[in-house]
């Protein structure tokens, strides 16, 4: 009789178990960590619901200062960041220093180094902020002396081998030593990127093995491919401005853009590895 209970509650257990996603959906939630005039806004990781099964990716959320609002200082010893101003103008502050940044500006963050945000105007300030560890087996150095920070606009676009010309890129953040995109400082970002889509245009939906990713949709609508069937077909879903996709390792991603005259769709994304089984690269 003891036996079957035990039997009977394990079977009980393992029914009542959630399935981790292999995709999350999100747009601008309600709740949001906020701290006087600065407003943090969790969209993937930390705040969310599901951040337990992010990996590398520690946040990714939009910040928002009220006018002449200044956030509180940050500082992490094996984590990096990247700032991408989605509206208005304010102050970065970095180490002792002030840098100004404006509508569509971005920056890397090394570890090591305090900063904080600051809203010089009457308007509010947005920012779009990510968060990545760093691999234990990565030697962290010296933060930068300054904060490289860069206008989308200055950034050229340029096509990607493997992918369609249907879609433009424009390359922002790399790996350290790399020399392909506009800053190659990161520790643990493969590639932070701006995606241009022709109408009809595609970047092929594909998958990466050993990394998660994110896309969000600054404008334009289509099709976003999320995970896939047992017929090998992608799953296809609407998307539209202001939605914002996880993607774990292995599922399968890419965008379909709506195929009329004039119809142009651009998404921002972030890629990072996860940690690898001993052994492999």
């Amino acid at each position: 009789m003891l036996l079957l209970l035990s039997l009977l509650a394990s079977d009980s257990l393992a029914q009542d178990r959630k399935v981790d996603p292999t995709w999350l959906h999100r747009r601008a939630p309600a709740e949001s960590l906020s701290s006087g005039v600065c407003h943090y806004t969790p969209i993937f990781g930390d705040g969310d619901s599901d951040n337990r099964i992010l990996r590398t990716v520690t946040r990714f959320g939009e910040l928002t200062l009220d006018a002449q609002g200044n956030c509180q200082s940050a500082l992490y010893e094996r984590e990096e960041e990247i700032y991408f101003v989605m509206e208005g103008t304010g102050v970065l502050h970095y180490a002792d220093q002030k840098h100004p940044v404006r509508t569509s500006d971005f920056t890397y963050l090394a570890p090591g180094v305090k900063h904080s945000i600051a809203n010089n105007s009457e308007k509010k300030l947005r920012i779009l902020v990510m968060g990545f560890k760093i691999p234990q087996r990565s030697s962290v150095g010296a933060p930068p002396a300054h904060p490289t920070i860069i206008n989308l606009d200055n950034v050229k676009e340029e096509t990607v081998d493997g992918h369609p010309t249907s879609v433009l890129y424009k390359l922002l953040v790399g790996p350290r030593g790399a020399k392909r995109d506009a800053i190659d400082d990161a520790y643990a970002v493969t590639s932070f990127f701006w995606m241009d889509f022709a109408p009809g245009g595609t970047n092929f939906p594909h998958h990466h093995e050993y990394a998660e990713e994110i896309y969000i949709v600054l404008d334009g609508q289509g099709e976003m491919a999320a995970g896939s069937g047992t017929d090998g077909i992608e799953g296809r879903y609407p998307a539209q401005a202001g939605d914002a996709y996880y993607f774990r390792p292995n599922c399968t991603v890419g965008f379909y853009n709506q195929n009329k005259a004039g119809a142009k769709a651009h998404i921002l994304a972030v890629r990072s590895p996860i940690p690898q089984p001993e052994g492999e690269d």
